[in-house]
C-alpha cells in the first residue's frame, strides 16, 4: 500500500496544516478522553522542527523512515519500529518519500482542516 484506503481519508477527518510540516498529509480520529490517533502519509518526504508536547505520544512507523532526535538520543525508525515520547520531551526530525505513520497523543495535537 502506497496511502490509506480511502475510507481512512475523508475530508472531514483530515488535519490543518497549520503547527506541522506542509509536507505531511493527515487524518485525525478523537477519543472521548481528549487523545488524538493521527494517521499521516508524506508523498516527498520532509521534516518537523524540534517541539514538545504537555502529553505523551506513541508513535509507529508503517513504510519509509523517520531519522530524527529523541531528547539527546538519535533515532532512525523503518517499517515496524515504534517509540513512545514522554510529556516534555523535545523531539524533531525527518521522514523519507512514502513515509506512512500512525501516532497516538495523550491530548489534543492537531486541528481538523475544516475548523
Amino acid at each position: 500500500m502506497k496511502e490509506f484506503p480511502q475510507f481512512m481519508r475523508q475530508p472531514s477527518n483530515a488535519v490543518a496544516g497549520s503547527n506541522l510540516s506542509e509536507a505531511l498529509e493527515g487524518y485525525v480520529f478523537e477519543g472521548r478522553d481528549g487523545s488524538q490517533m493521527v494517521l499521516w502519509q508524506c508523498r516527498d518526504g520532509g521534516s518537523c522542527p524540534t517541539h514538545t508536547h504537555d502529553y505523551d505520544e506513541y508513535a509507529v512507523v508503517l513504510t519509509g523512515t523517520f531519522t530524527g532526535l529523541i531528547g539527546d538520543q538519535a533515532v532512525t525508525m523503518g517499517p515496524g519500529d515504534e517509540c513512545y515520547i514522554p510529556a516534555g520531551t523535545p523531539h524533531s526530525g525527518s521522514y523519507t518519500a512514502g513515509y506512512r505513520a500512525i501516532d497516538a497523543f495523550g491530548g489534543k495535537r492537531v486541528t481538523h482542516r475544516d475548523a
